[in-house]
């Protein structure tokens, strides 16, 4: 495997040198978190696609082929089509929030003091998200260098708090976009039609296969009301993607590199199903169904190819592991510490907003790396994230957005509520049972309901204010420079040096 080790390789030292690279131009608050907002179209559709297409994505999502065939695309096509929902309808009012976390929307809404609690339940999300996708490395990294699981953890997770930290949001997103290539080239264009063929084309699946491996709802109706429920809706409410939409240099990157992002999640979802499928043909007896992919590439493709495709998982799995790494320590440092410590951050202090910004994402790295120790399915690790992100989350962030009646106690109660009914539940019913979400939301939601209507309403200061914000009206407060002006294109980003060079 000597070539697969080069290819390798030299694109985890590619990964290190883009993070060098973004540490030169993230020089304020801003830049380290959200790109200065200057992403276009094509460069946020890259970064957007590269980030909602990761571990679970792949590895899960070929696991779930390999138990239920087609319809084990149905989790990721539940990503996609929240992806979807989420650029269609919500990211032109997001963009023009010009917040950083989900919690400062709560914030601007409510009129302050539902940040800290939504903060925590945000921060329990980012931080599940960043073990699933770590987890995720021990399969990868077994299969390159045969190491134990420990030292996959340790090793993955380390290269990716590297150029994290580095470079944030600027380094991130450009690692994205070679990620977004890879994994493209390595799953889509190679894995999917070698893994068809080695199984002997589709007439040959179907004769070896029972007929619910090619049936569309082979998997559940039930099933997919809950992947709809958790993943379609956790996708229009995530730190993780409201961030990548706060990069967005307009509206119309914002829906539009969305819309493209979305529609090729759709795709490598049919792709990795067909995939597991395939596998289930190959290796009939595989003792755990995230083994499928490792299998496949392992066995199945020759040499040269075979670092690429693993390359193109990686890719994958750094990509949402990046994204939710630097999620979680901008929920961490913004709507929790800085708050407890009654910390306001000022214009003139954008250098120490970045230095403490590092410092959190190492600390959440060191974090992420204990808790992957303890967690061996990558599903089941999704599934506690999204559990907690919705349970908790969707009722107060889209009743605010959608009904002007409720008040800052009834979001605090939906959160509080659906957080702690979805955490008794999962330890009840178990991480995977239907009952914690659906329970979970119904509890928020008459949480929300009641108390908001108990309460006084919503001073009608901050509501006038909210609706000015959320049409653009109103200016982001000037917590540090304007970015430079950027070009009149849609598909990049134009980044200008301190003594005007290009």
């Amino acid at each position: 495997m000597a070539v697969d080790y080069i290819v390798i390789v030299v694109y985890l030292l590619g990964m290190l040198a883009m993070g060098w690279w973004g540490m030169r131009r993230a020089k304020s608050k801003s830049e380290f978190l959200v790109a200065g907002r200057r992403l276009g179209t094509g460069m946020y559709s890259g970064t957007m696609a590269a980030i909602v297409v990761g571990g679970a994505s792949t590895i899960g999502g070929v696991g779930l082929g390999y138990q239920y065939g087609l319809s084990g695309a149905w989790m990721v096509l539940s990503i996609g089509l929240g992806l979807l929902a989420l650029s269609v309808f919500f990211s032109a009012r997001l963009a023009r929030l010009k917040v950083y976390t989900v919690s400062e929307m709560l914030d601007l809404r409510y009129g302050g003091r539902a940040g800290v609690i939504s903060g925590v339940v945000m921060w329990a999300y980012t931080l599940m998200l960043a073990v699933m996708s770590t987890v995720a490395y021990a399969t990868i990294f077994d299969v390159l260098f045969d190491v134990d699981r420990t030292l996959a953890i340790v090793l993955g997770c380390s290269i990716v708090v590297a150029y994290s930290t580095l470079g944030g949001m600027w380094s991130i997103t450009l690692t994205d976009m070679v990620q977004f290539v890879v994994k493209t080239i390595g799953v889509l264009l190679l894995l999917l039609p070698i893994a068809v063929v080695r199984a002997g084309g589709f007439s040959e699946m179907k004769a070896q296969l029972p007929s619910e491996y090619f049936d569309p709802l082979g998997i559940g109706g039930e099933t997919i009301f809950t992947y709809v429920l958790i993943y379609t809706f956790g996708m229009l409410i995530g730190q993780d993607i409201w961030q990548r939409v706060f990069t967005a240099r307009s509206e119309k990157a914002a829906k539009w590199g969305g819309t493209i992002a979305g529609t090729y999640c759709l795709a490598y979802a049919v792709a990795g199903a067909v995939v597991g499928t395939a596998a289930k043909v190959l290796y009939p007896k595989l003792g755990n169904p995230d083994d499928a992919f490792a299998t496949m590439v392992k066995n199945e493709l020759p040499v040269g190819i075979r670092g690429l495709v693993l390359a193109g998982a990686l890719a994958a799995v750094m990509s949402t592991s990046s994204g939710a790494l630097i999620a979680c320590a901008t929920v961490a440092n913004n709507d929790i510490w800085s708050r407890l410590r009654g910390v306001v951050r000022t214009a003139d202090e954008p250098h120490d907003e970045v230095k403490g910004n590092r410092a959190f994402i190492v600390a959440m790295g060191v974090l992420v790396i204990g808790a992957a120790l303890a967690v061996n399915n990558v599903v089941e690790a999704l599934t506690v994230a999204y559990n907690l992100l919705v349970g908790g989350l969707l009722v107060p962030i889209l009743g605010g957005l959608v009904w002007k009646r409720g008040t800052v106690q009834g979001a605090l109660a939906a959160t509080a509520a659906g957080g702690l009914t979805v955490i008794v539940l999962m330890a009840a019913y178990g991480i995977l049972a239907n009952q914690p979400i659906y329970y979970g939301l119904l509890t928020s939601l008459v949480a929300y309901v009641v108390v908001s209507l108990a309460t006084r309403p919503t001073d009608a200061a901050v509501l006038d204010a909210w609706r000015e914000r959320i049409a653009g009206r109103m200016p982001e407060p000037a917590s540090e420079p304007e970015p430079a002006p950027q070009d009149s294109g849609t598909t990049g980003v134009t980044i200008t040096s301190g003594k005007g060079g290009t």
